[in-house]
């Protein structure tokens, strides 16, 4: 499995910095885009081992992220996971059988981050 790793968040906060800083300096190729389009993009020429989100970001049709990204069949199989901010009630995180693998809580803990994608595939 490829070792890049999509970060599709809105803009590049301080938790979307160190998550960018932290997987890089453990080995993954990580690109980031703000924009489903962009993200689109992206993908057609690195195709990602993994895709790590907002929740929170919809497009202008009102999709989730989740919904847009399983409805591309090239991604079916990639591991989607979702970063949720811990401001939100637990009532507010999606399902299981969302189509998402899984969520981590925002501000981001490196530990649970390297957990969750290390589940996936391991840096070189």
């Amino acid at each position: 499995m490829k070792k890049t790793i999509l970060l599709f968040t809105k803009n590049l906060d301080d938790n979307a910095t160190l998550v960018r800083k932290v997987l890089s300096a453990r080995g993954y190729e990580v690109l980031w885009a703000n924009t489903f389009e962009k993200a689109l993009e992206m993908i057609a020429v690195y195709p990602p081992g993994l895709i790590l989100f907002d929740v929170i970001i919809s497009d202008v049709y009102g999709k989730s992220p989740v919904d847009r990204f399983r409805n591309i069949p090239k991604l079916n199989k990639v591991p989607l996971i979702g970063m949720i901010s811990s401001s939100e009630e637990i009532f507010d995180i999606p399902e299981k059988d969302d189509g998402c693998d899984g969520y981590i809580h925002k501000p981001v803990d490196i530990q649970q981050l390297s957990e969750k994608i290390s589940h996936f595939f391991k840096p070189t």
